[in-house]
């Protein structure tokens, strides 16, 4: 069995008879099978937006030649004598939990927040009447944040092949549409991850794993760099290894690491506000029309690096979805997007933020302690200045002018918008790097100008990182890992999953 690899320029409508259509052409013959490896939309033409896809022919009639070894992630079995405990049901610690079972190891997952169901019946009492639930919440609960997002499976991080495929391969058995193996920038959905991370749990549970919702990681004890047991509010655990993987909006866990002596360093990250359009706005400027068949909505990935200014991107951005209210506790703003497997909600939404660096931006250093309680009075402040769980606002343009709005348009977030001076609420070089980077985006998509800008987006990664030695181990103990978003050094789905699977086999080789 021969194959070839051939490159086509498919239609948006597309479907799997016009490839054999095409292949057929190519070949001169009926007789093979085929995958689709990748797919890319290119848009830059609007009079001729198509796919770009990479196809692989496997055919008798074409030369035989061995196909290159594809990453496969060896996980080898057998029964070992320890237990371990994962704080955090999200990527990363479902994945470290996931691959530690699979090699032999006894593990259970306790997760501070809700299991999927009663999460969804906590956010939904929320968004209908404010009741704002410490336990499940967008922030915390069975999947982590990233249950009620977007989904999105993209990442830049390198030297993840083999992490990567089983990801992809591990999401496709609980319910993931195949294409997400193929897709330049695959995504999920919210409503699809509902029944993922439940077939998720399963699988894990299958395999003879231990799940403990609404049971929260409150303090750990330890001698010599070892840890002996940990502390939750359902009692305390003594195993043999400790692998935390918190998210980035667990504070209180933060802060118990510190108190604990974990070393934590401060680093980079972004801050800023989120942005929101009518979806037929973006679609409009980015295809020139308002539908597409085939397509779903579309999206922008927009940079801008004024002078004299912090750099300022997009981030997360969610076509055709919703703001949603992402704080972990009650009384702090921060905000977020997700959307659903259609995309097909009236609004499209964004993270839009500035690259920062703390000590430059308040020309003083702080400790991880410092940046923690600095970013926390910032979320409090956004919350108090509408006393609610209503959203602080302004039009984009007025946000441009210091101009302060008096009628917000319409938004997909259902608790409500207050007019705010945005601009007075950000630190001064983040708001001016702001104003800055809107003003370019409004030249760069036609209308950008007519969006809303809206609460504090401030979670799109951690402010501080652990310190980790090569073997993944915390720096001073000998059986705690922090893992994930939690951990600084990851962020998104995958790369989170990454660093928990990276962090599994660290631990499979030292035991």
């Amino acid at each position: 069995m021969g194959y070839k690899e051939i490159l086509l320029a498919l239609p948006p409508d597309f479907n799997h008879e016009l490839i054999s259509a095409e292949i057929k052409k190519k070949l001169s013959s009926a007789n093979f099978t085929f995958s689709i490896e990748n797919m890319s939309l290119d848009a830059r033409n609007k009079k001729n937006i198509h796919w770009e896809t990479k196809i692989l022919i496997f055919s008798e009639e074409l030369p035989g030649t061995d196909l290159i070894k594809q990453p496969v992630l060896n996980i080898e079995y057998k029964k070992r004598n320890k237990k371990a405990v994962i704080a955090g049901s999200g990527p990363a610690g479902y994945f470290c939990a996931l691959v530690l079972q699979k090699a032999g190891f006894s593990t259970t997952i306790i997760e501070r927040g809700q299991n999927i169901d009663k999460r969804k019946i906590s956010i939904k009492n929320f968004e209908s009447g404010a009741l704002f639930n410490t336990e499940g919440n967008y922030a915390f609960g069975e999947g982590g944040a990233g249950t009620f997002s977007d989904g999105k499976l993209t990442s830049r991080s390198k030297h993840i092949s083999e992490e990567r495929k089983f990801i992809f391969n591990t999401y496709i058995k609980a319910g993931a549409p195949a294409e997400i193996k193929y897709l330049n920038h695959p995504h999920l959905g919210s409503d699809h991850l509902e029944n993922i991370i439940k077939n998720l749990r399963e699988e894990y549970q299958s395999l003879g794993g231990i799940i403990k919702f609404e049971t929260c990681l409150l303090d750990f004890k330890s001698s010599g760099g070892k840890v002996n047991e940990i502390i939750t509010n359902q009692g305390v655990f003594s195993d043999d290894l400790y692998i935390i993987a918190p998210g980035n909006s667990a504070y209180d866990t933060y802060r118990m690491l510190l108190k604990n002596g974990v070393p934590f360093r401060c680093k980079n990250f972004a801050l800023g506000c989120r942005v929101e359009h009518e979806q037929s706005l973006i679609n409009k400027a980015q295809w020139g029309r308002e539908n597409i068949p085939g397509l779903k909505a579309a999206e922008y990935r927009l940079t801008s690096s004024p002078g004299g200014c912090l750099p300022v991107y997009t981030f997360c951005m969610c076509p055709g979805g919703k703001i949603v209210y992402s704080a972990a506790y009650k009384n702090s703003c921060t905000v977020n997007g997700m959307s659903n497997y259609l995309r097909n909600g009236i609004y499209a939404n964004a993270g839009c933020v500035a690259g920062i660096n703390p000590a430059q931006l308040e020309n003083r250093n702080f400790s991880a302690l410092q940046i923690l309680d600095w970013l926390e009075r910032m979320e409090k402040n956004f919350y108090a200045h509408t006393g609610s769980y209503k959203i602080p606002a302004c039009t984009i343009s007025d946000f441009i002018k210091h101009k302060k709005s008096v009628n917000l348009k319409n938004t997909s977030y259902p608790l409500g918008l207050v007019p705010a001076p945005l601009w007075q609420m950000l630190p001064a070089e983040v708001s001016k790097s702001l104003k800055a980077g809107l003003a370019d985006f409004s030249v760069k998509i036609k209308g950008f100008e007519n969006g809303l800008i809206m609460g504090l987006e401030s979670k799109t990664s951690s402010p501080i990182q652990a310190v980790r030695e090569k073997n993944m181990l915390c720096s001073g103990f000998d059986n705690l890992y922090i893992s994930g978003e939690g951990s600084g050094y990851s962020g998104g789905i995958v790369s989170s999953a990454a660093d928990g699977i990276k962090t599994a086999l660290q631990i499979i080789k030292l035991n």
